[in-house]
């Protein structure tokens, strides 16, 4: 989940490893953090505050109860069956669970950027990087679910604040 995240956010899975070594395995272990320093230089230095709202959202993403829940009853209904009797395809499931990660993502990184101020859903767009049909959306989802509200128009432009957690 977290590569995923990483590429959605154009941070790149590239920036992590997870090795399983062996205490007993210490030529493994060396040669693992060899190759893992040699690739991290050739990344170069990352600029952590730039890449500030990224890292929260992601970080929102793994916090958020149904990442969470979708991660706990991946085996469970891929290798089970549900309390329909059904199993469900492993494909359909990484495709369903991938889908609710960008969902979350594109909501984390919206509630990020409202964390400055009321913003449109245009200025949204423009700080996300996510297209304004997708923020509309989105943003609709945050309403329903009380972490975002229309705070007032600027004009004739919507203005959107993000409500206390």
């Amino acid at each position: 989940m977290v590569e995923r995240l990483l590429d959605f956010s154009g941070i790149g899975r590239e920036r992590m490893a997870l090795r399983w070594v062996s205490a007993a395995e210490g030529q493994l272990f060396a040669n693992t953090v060899s190759e893992l320093t040699e690739a991290t230089k050739a990344l170069g230095p990352f600029d952590a505050a730039r890449h500030g709202m990224q890292l929260a959202a992601i970080e929102h993403v793994i916090r958020a109860p149904r990442m969470r829940w979708l991660t706990g009853v991946d085996l469970h209904v891929t290798e089970k069956v549900n309390v329909y009797g059904d199993k469900i395809d492993p494909g359909e499931y990484r495709r369903i669970a991938e889908q609710a990660m960008q969902d979350e993502y594109h909501k984390a990184l919206i509630l990020e950027s409202l964390k400055e101020g009321a913003l449109s859903v245009r200025e949204m767009a423009a700080r996300t990087g996510i297209p304004v049909y997708t923020v509309s959306l989105k943003l609709n989802d945050l309403e329903r679910r009380g972490e975002a509200e229309l705070k007032g128009f600027e004009g004739t432009t919507a203005k959107f604040v993000r409500l206390a957690a």
